[in-house]
């Protein structure tokens, strides 16, 4: 989907970011300190950094301010207030502090690359053509009426592909937490979908705990 580079000294935090970004499409490259950072930013084209601020040689906040308008989000244990404000004014687009679910990275990236226009506005699988900005669906050529709830959720699924969701995940990406229904919800629009799509191969249950799509 979008061509992303982390910057994160901290090796294991890396990978994982890295492991997780991939399963949902993104072609990552890796740096581990301020200066490889601003060199792969200034030599290549990316459509995100994700930006520890405090890298080795020089400071996620002094990166930032040599880039030219690549869309950055800092991931940091500086949580104060003060610091967040600095690097929203600096130009991130978003601010994460540690420690965070990886889930809601994956969300975060998703949101900045629909800001930035970085991200694909269709995506195909298994016969079946989602239009994302149009907010229409189609299998094998044909178009598949949804509610918005059942759109919303195959949004979810396909912005989160191949990560397994808690059905109270999708609940409050779907419904938010002012839902007061309860998890079969999910299930029956699951089951709909399926359904109506012709995905039972790729909508995978998890056992004890909830969905994925795998793609």
């Amino acid at each position: 989907m979008a061509k992303l580079l982390i910057a994160e000294d901290e090796e294991q935090i890396n990978d994982l970011v890295k492991k997780n970004l991939c399963l949902v499409g993104h072609e990552c490259t890796q740096v581990f300190d301020g200066g490889a950072a601003l060199d792969a930013a200034l030599t290549e084209h990316f459509d995100l950094l994700i930006l520890d601020v405090m890298l080795p040689g020089m400071s996620g906040f002094e990166v930032i301010k040599q880039l030219g308008d690549t869309p950055v989000i800092f991931v940091t244990a500086k949580n104060a207030l003060s610091d967040r404000i600095k690097g929203l004014r600096l130009g991130a687009d978003d601010y994460i502090v540690k420690p965070f679910e990886i889930l809601e990275l994956v969300e975060r990236v998703d949101a900045v690359l629909r800001r930035t226009k970085s991200t694909a506005h269709s995506f195909e699988f298994s016969g079946v053509t989602v239009d994302l900005d149009g907010k229409r669906v189609y299998r094998d050529g044909s178009e598949v009426i949804l509610t918005p709830k059942e759109f919303a959720l195959l949004e979810a699924f396909i912005t989160n592909r191949n990560l397994a969701l808690s059905r109270d995940r999708l609940i409050y990406l779907v419904w938010t937490y002012d839902f007061d229904g309860d998890n079969r919800t999910v299930d029956i629009h699951v089951q709909r979908l399926r359904r109506k799509l012709g995905i039972e191969s790729v909508l995978k249950t998890v056992y004890k705990t909830g969905y994925r799509l795998e793609v």
